[in-house]
């Protein structure tokens, strides 16, 4: 009998209630820079006592339990259509019992049928690889911090940002700017230079998916990262925008290429509760391993 039902819902549970160690010690860190008793020390110590609560109660960090991502990644020939069917019932029982909020509605009713699955809900990314691994990762997206993601088409006139990395740098930090603290900052930022309108959202929510530790492999985009969460750290938004040192806790960048006519700048907001878990199965289903 297949382990994948059940492996699924332990991934939605903890993806939902846990957050990741990467970012909870990001968090940490951020409330050691702030001014002791200030509001944005205050606002930390919320968040880490929140943090704290939906651990021991297993129940969801945020009452927006989002956008359902999955990002599968599996060998040649393996059967995503009942992959896909079994993910749609382990969401639909997660919602059940109160791992997810009854969060989805049809767009042209408003009506909530209270099980988080219709066209598009839960989205998949399916990836073929040349290994026998499955890799599933799950990323929950609140609304608040999707509201402020952003597009620029560049060259900018009132950015005075040409098509280069100094004007994906102004087009990033006017995103910043303008979020001014909605989207439960601190956040943090995926980002994608270049592609098409649609890809170039893709790509940038992909970058959400790297550990907010490493490094980008690229020297010119490690730069462009390490430099715009320094520079939006000093603009004393900080979180929640009360102000303070943590603006956003990361940056992550991706590039890809585009046609000569276009130059977009792609770029989407995360919130503190950084909802993001993944696994490795084997070929019943089982967790072996995971990936945060």
């Amino acid at each position: 009998m297949s382990e994948l039902p059940a492996s699924l819902l332990e991934l939605i549970r903890r993806t939902s209630a846990e957050i990741p160690d990467d970012v909870h010690q990001a968090i940490l860190t951020s409330l050691e820079n702030e001014k002791k008793h200030s509001l944005a020390a205050n606002a930390f110590k919320i968040i880490d006592q929140n943090i704290a609560l939906a651990k021991t109660k297993s129940q969801p960090i945020c009452q927006d339990t989002g956008s359902i991502l999955f990002y599968v990644d599996v060998p040649v020939g393996y059967d995503q259509i009942t992959f896909a069917e079994t993910a749609r019932d382990a969401v639909k029982l997660a919602t059940k019992k109160g791992y997810l909020r009854q969060n989805s509605v049809d767009s042209l009713t408003g009506k909530n049928d209270g099980t988080n699955v219709g066209p598009g809900a839960p989205a998949f990314h399916f990836h073929q690889h040349r290994s026998p691994e499955i890799s599933v990762k799950l990323v929950l997206k609140g609304g608040g911090c999707e509201n402020v993601g952003a597009q620029y088409s560049l060259p900018d006139d009132a950015l005075h940002a040409n098509r280069d990395l100094d004007g994906c740098r102004k087009a990033i930090l006017d995103a910043v700017l303008q979020a001014q603290g909605k989207g439960c900052g601190p956040g943090v930022l995926g980002v994608c230079i270049g592609g098409d309108r649609a890809t170039g959202y893709e790509l940038s929510k992909t970058q959400l998916l790297r550990l907010l530790d490493d490094r980008n492999p690229e020297p010119k985009l490690d730069a462009l990262e390490q430099d715009i969460l320094k520079t939006a750290n000093e603009l004393g938004i900080g979180p929640m925008g009360f102000g303070g040192k943590t603006t956003l806790l990361g940056v992550k960048i991706c590039a890809a290429n585009r046609v000569p006519a276009s130059y977009f700048v792609s770029i989407s907001y995360m919130c503190w509760a950084y909802r993001r878990q993944g696994v490795t199965l084997d070929a019943n289903g089982a967790i072996q391993k995971w990936l945060y």
